[in-house]
């Protein structure tokens, strides 16, 4: 992964070179560096990554002070309103002013019980602009202010437990998204590689056919061959012939499929190339799980829907009541020039403490309550059952994978045995010693041979990186599989 951009520009490098003539010889191995690169799946599962990635940064971000200046310079008001006298009478006053404020304040969410602190240093400005036409200036050089909820959830506490394991989920979903977009690439790779064997193979066919049947006309002019034996040589001809016209079309279609995923031009024709087999491996299922846990991306789904379940059961049982303390402490000056203003201070302190008690709410949050305790036990449940799932299909897998080398082995000499039965029964027909049946027989055996053990082939491959996207392990080289992601997500 760390390698990925550097093998990227070689390959494609490498690619120009092959590509002569607008045809492309290509492995598996470029196959699968092509789609991590430049597919859409791998540009979808990068937008998803950097998503994350932000929404962990505003989270971080959420944890440090926030310093912030509020300014209004200036506002103007000319207007009436309406006054009180002491005799209990209203009568409307003329407001004509001018106001200036300024205030610099910094404000630090409490980790430990929730609350938030906030420090901050403020001017006012005053200005009559009618009768005397007096200024005043109002300064707080330094005021300090708690806001404390009691009994309530501590939000900034669980979002500390949450937010780093839905980011290292989210990392962990990239990398295996990753790798399933090296198992799509592997399916389209041998869909074509399959539908390109089997034009080879119904040519072949079709060259045999006709050969065969030019020598069966050269027999049934002596007496050697019957007609329906002709006849049916003939019909093989014509099979043959529809069959090439149908697999022709068929790996079009597939290249067309493949050259979209990798995002090739149009007009380059590719090859693929037969992959050989990996070195040597068996896997045990207890070291493969041991790497899934670790490493896979269920483990931190899992965990954080048991947090999430816990965090919305803390809420519930503080919203029963809430009870919030605002207290404030510092100094203030008031005065017609700015100097004294910050000269004579006075205390100034406010505390206030609110609650909310429902006295009667027919159950309501008492009943919000008991809706979360029993969605945390279903989603307990749930895990539980999500988990023996995944390590029953784990080892499912594994086993097929063990299995799979050894099918592999068998359909690879079968293809070799089917090949060589064929070939020996067609110069056999030629001296007259089979019929056409048995001639037929074995090129049906070939031919399902042949694709059986290009379709074991990709089965061995695909087991092998569907092992990888879950452990995110290279069983071959024996390394663990990450990247280096501040990296890969400021790469533009």
């Amino acid at each position: 992964m760390k390698r990925l951009t550097t093998l990227a520009l070689t390959l494609l490098t490498a690619l120009n070179i092959v590509a002569n003539g607008n045809v492309m010889h290509l492995t598996l191995d470029e196959a699968i560096l092509l789609a991590r690169t430049q597919s859409l799946d791998a540009a979808v599962a990068l937008d998803e990554l950097r998503s994350a990635y932000w929404q962990y940064r505003i989270y971080r971000a959420g944890l440090l002070p926030e310093v912030n200046f509020q300014a209004t310079a200036p506002s103007y008001s000319k207007s009436y309103n309406s006054y009180q006298n002491s005799d209990g009478t209203y009568t409307f006053v003329r407001n004509n002013y001018m106001q200036m404020n300024g205030r610099l304040s910094v404000q630090q969410n409490i980790w430990l019980t929730g609350g938030t602190l906030s420090l901050n240093s403020s001017l006012d400005y005053l200005k009559t602009l009618s009768g005397d036409k007096q200024q005043r200036y109002m300064s707080t050089p330094i005021a300090l202010t708690l806001n404390q909820p009691i009994f309530g959830v501590n939000s900034t506490k669980w979002n500390r437990r949450i937010e780093p394991v839905r980011y290292a989920e989210a990392k962990a979903n990239f990398l295996t998204a990753t790798e399933q977009v090296t198992m799509s690439a592997i399916n389209y790779f041998f869909n074509l590689l399959l539908a390109k064997e089997n034009v080879s193979i119904a040519k072949q066919n079709l060259q045999n056919a006709e050969k065969l049947y030019e020598v069966a006309i050269s027999k049934h002019t002596m007496g050697k061959i019957s007609d329906n034996d002709l006849l049916q040589l003939r019909l093989n001809t014509l099979n043959a012939r529809s069959t090439l016209t149908e697999y022709e079309s068929s790996m079009k279609s597939n290249m067309f499929t493949l050259r979209s995923f990798l995002s090739i031009d149009e007009d380059v024709e590719i090859v693929p190339m037969q992959p050989d087999t990996l070195t040597p491996i068996t896997l045990i299922y207890d070291d493969v799980l041991q790497k899934a846990l670790e490493n896979n991306a269920i483990t931190k789904n899992l965990e954080r829907r048991r947090l999430q379940a816990d965090y919305d059961v803390a809420g519930a049982r503080g919203n029963l009541r809430q009870i919030n303390l605002t207290a404030q402490l510092g100094l203030s000056g008031v005065d017609r020039d700015i100097e004294p203003a910050y000269d004579r201070l006075n205390n100034n302190q406010y505390v206030q403490v609110g609650f909310q008690i429902p006295l009667l709410d027919w159950g309501k949050r008492r009943g919000r309550l008991r809706m979360a305790e029993s969605y945390r036990e279903i989603t307990a449940g749930r895990i539980e059952q999500e988990m023996q799932n995944f390590k029953q299909n784990l080892f499912i897998l594994v086993e097929q994978f063990n299995n799979q080398r050894t099918q592999l082995e068998i359909a690879q000499e079968a293809d070799t045995i089917a090949r060589r039965r064929y070939k020996t029964n067609v110069e056999t027909f030629m001296i007259g010693k089979i019929s056409t049946l048995d001639l037929n027989d074995a090129q049906v055996s070939k031919d399902q041979a042949r694709r059986s053990h290009i379709s074991e082939l990709m089965y061995y491959w695909y087991y092998y990186y569907k092992i990888r996207s879950i452990t995110l392990w290279d069983w071959e080289r024996n390394t663990n599989i990450d990247a280096d992601f501040e990296k890969i997500i400021r790469k533009k």
